[in-house]
């Protein structure tokens, strides 16, 4: 009897997914990314309620020009730079060398140092501007600037090429988009037959793949977000416009006006 429900319930998992379009089921994708990133701001502020002293007692860190970060970011006040500081500050304090690492990351998420997850590897990745193995807090900021609300559409759109273009190649491939879709149906627990798949990822390449190279460019990528605008919906997180409010005020020294 567990065995027959346990089918027909992957059966309907199968049915739900393969009635969503294109745009929804590539749109899926982006779901355990952006979930990891807000995770990490509850996780923090959490932290912080409970734990204020964490805020404290820190080694001496690099200074950090707030104000050029808040304008480069073309997104965040100062204020909100000041704390996604100390969100920073929180992350990489297991190893106190001012940087966040793959381990530290892994563990805010997971609560685990240890263990393969694409979604983990994808959001170090991208985050980690040069590709030196750490997170800097500049870095952070710069990457969690384009899941602004206010982030211009065309970093969106770059972000989320660069998420499936996994080998760095300039082009979106069949086999990174099927790793996508794999490795989704994974963390939700779903299991979808290899030929419909295929069938999913066939329709994707028929719209997007404009000369039918195989592949998908950047300017094909753009045109395909723009026909199917669900591909960004999860490409922004309101919270971020509200970092100032969830943090304690006693951590803020820094007051600006007008901006």
């Amino acid at each position: 009897m567990a065995m027959r429900s346990s089918s027909c319930s992957s059966s309907s998992s199968a049915l739900s997914f393969s009635s969503l379009t294109v745009g929804d089921r590539l749109c899926l994708a982006l779901h355990p990314l952006i979930g990891a990133i807000e995770g990490l701001i509850f996780f923090v502020t959490d932290c912080f309620g409970c734990h204020p002293w964490l805020l404290f007692g820190r080694p001496q860190e690099p200074w950090h020009d707030f104000s050029k970060l808040a304008v480069e970011s073309q997104c965040f006040t100062v204020n909100e730079v000041e704390a996604l500081h100390e969100l920073f500050k929180k992350l990489s304090s297991s190893i106190e060398d001012g940087h966040i690492h793959k381990e530290e990351l892994q563990m805010a998420l997971f609560m685990s140092p240890t263990g393969e997850n694409l979604f983990l590897n994808r959001v170090f990745y991208l985050f980690d501007e040069k590709k030196d193995g750490v997170i800097e807090f500049e870095e952070f900021v710069h990457a969690l600037s384009v899941f602004h609300p206010y982030a211009p559409l065309e970093d969106k759109i770059n972000f989320t090429f660069r998420l499936y273009d996994l080998n760095e190649t300039g082009f979106i491939e069949r086999e990174e988009v099927k790793q996508m879709l794999v490795a989704i149906l994974v963390e939700s627990e779903m299991a979808l037959p290899d030929e419909l798949l295929e069938v999913i990822i066939d329709k994707a390449f028929e719209d997007a793949d404009v000369n039918r190279d195989g592949r998908i460019d950047q300017d094909e990528w753009k045109n395909f977000v723009i026909r199917h605008p669900t591909l960004l919906k999860n490409m922004t997180l309101p919270h971020l416009k509200n970092l100032s409010k969830v943090f304690p005020s006693s951590v803020f020294n820094i007051e600006v006006e007008g901006l």
